[in-house]
C-alpha cells in the first residue's frame, strides 16, 4: 500500500473516531492515537526517507496536508468538548456574549468630580488639608468664640484636649491664607466629621466642598453670581436661587443659599416642607477678624467663602430622600448611577 492510500485510510479512521469524542478524556485519547509521537502519521513521516527521490515531493506534501487536516479536526473537537466535558455541538458561537459587570463611580465621587470641575473652569485651584485638626485652625482662627456650642463634645469628635476630627473644611482656608498672599481663588474639599446620630439627613462622616476668594474689591454680588452659575450648571437653567440671611462666625454678612424645590418646582411639597425651597449651601463675605488672624489687612483685602455638602447636592440632584443609602453599599442602588 502506498503512502497516499495509507494517508487516506488514516484520515477516514480519524474522522470516524472523532464522532465518538464527547469529553476531555476521549479527546486526549484521540489526540494520542492520531497526532501522538507513535501515531501512524508519525511513523509514515519517519518512513519518508525510504521513498524514491522522484516521489518524495509528492509524498511530503501529502503528509503535510494530512497532518493539517488532523490538526484542524482536533481544534474542532476541542471547541465541541469545551465547558466541563459537556458537548456543545450545534452551539451558535456568533451569538452575543454576556457583557462583563463593569463598575462605575460612586454617586458621591461622581458629584464631587462634577463640582470641582465646574469651579476649576472658573479658575479655582484645589487644596487638600488634614482631616485631624487642632482647635485653633478648626475654631479659633475662624472667629468661633470660646463658648460656642460647636466646641462641645456633643457636637465635635475630639481626639484630645487639642486635637479633633475637623467639623468642616474651613480650617483648610486658614491654612491657605497663612501659606499664601492674595489674590486667592481656591476650592477646599474633603471628608468632615460631627457627632451626629445617623438619620435620613445626617451622618457622622460627610463630604464637604468649600470655596474661598480673596482679592481687592470682591463684593457680595461676585459671590451671588458665582453660586447662581453653579446652581444653573448643576440643577438646570430653570432652577431659582435665593439668599436667606443667616449667621456664621467666619463670615459677615452671611447667608444660606436656597434653590427652588426640584420635586414640586417651587409649589410646595413634603420634601421642601411646603416652602418650595431647599437649602443647598452656606456663604458670606469673609469676616474681618478672620483676615486679621491670618495677617491680612481687612482694609485692603475683601473676599467671600461658601460651603456645601456633596451628599446634599447629590440628594437634590438625583431625588434621593435618605443620605444613608450612599453608605449601605447596596448594588441595586449604586447601579442606577452608571
Amino acid at each position: 500500500m502506498g503512502i497516499t492510500d495509507e494517508l487516506t485510510r488514516i484520515l477516514k479512521a480519524a474522522e470516524e473516531a472523532a464522532a465518538a469524542v464527547t469529553d476531555a478524556a476521549a479527546l486526549e485519547s484521540w489526540r494520542v492515537e492520531y497526532l501522538g509521537r507513535k501515531a501512524p502519521l508519525a511513523q509514515l513521516s519517519k518512513a519518508l526517507g525510504g521513498v524514491p527521490p522522484a516521489e518524495k515531493p509528492a509524498a511530503g506534501k501529502a503528509l503535510n496536508d494530512a497532518r493539517a487536516k488532523l490538526e484542524t479536526l482536533y481544534g474542532e473537537l476541542q471547541e465541541r468538548t469545551a465547558g466541563g466535558g459537556q458537548a456543545t455541538a450545534g452551539f451558535d458561537y456568533t451569538l452575543p456574549g454576556i457583557p462583563p459587570n463593569v463598575g462605575a463611580l460612586h454617586p458621591i465621587t461622581k458629584t464631587y468630580y462634577e463640582i470641582t470641575a465646574f469651579f476649576a473652569a472658573l479658575g479655582f485651584g484645589v487644596y487638600h488639608g488634614p482631616e485631624v485638626e487642632d482647635d485653633y485652625h478648626n475654631f479659633g482662627a475662624l472667629n468661633f468664640p470660646p463658648d460656642h456650642p460647636s466646641r462641645d463634645a456633643q457636637d465635635t469628635l475630639f481626639l484630645s484636649d487639642k486635637w479633633l476630627l475637623r467639623t468642616h473644611t474651613s480650617p483648610s482656608q486658614i491654612r491657605v491664607m497663612t501659606e499664601r498672599q492674595p489674590p486667592i481663588r481656591v476650592l477646599v474639599p474633603g471628608r468632615c466629621y460631627r457627632a451626629d446620630a445617623p438619620d435620613a439627613s445626617h451622618t457622622p462622616g460627610f463630604t464637604q466642598v468649600e470655596g474661598l476668594v480673596v482679592d481687592r474689591d470682591v463684593t457680595l454680588g461676585d459671590l451671588k453670581g458665582t453660586l447662581a452659575a453653579f446652581v444653573r450648571y448643576t440643577f438646570g437653567p430653570r432652577t431659582k436661587m435665593r439668599f436667606v440671611p443667616h449667621y456664621f462666625p467666619f463670615t459677615e454678612p452671611s447667608a444660606e443659599v436656597h434653590i427652588s424645590c426640584a420635586v414640586c418646582g417651587g409649589d410646595g411639597c413634603s420634601t421642601c416642607g411646603g416652602t418650595g425651597w431647599l437649602e443647598i449651601a452656606g456663604s458670606g463675605m469673609v469676616h474681618p477678624n478672620v483676615f486679621r488672624n491670618v495677617g491680612y489687612d481687612p482694609e485692603t483685602w475683601t473676599g467671600y467663602a461658601f460651603g456645601m455638602g456633596v451628599e446634599r447636592v447629590a440628594m437634590l440632584k438625583y431625588g434621593i430622600n435618605d443620605i444613608r443609602l450612599f453608605y449601605e453599599n447596596d448594588l441595586r442602588f449604586l447601579r442606577q448611577f452608571r
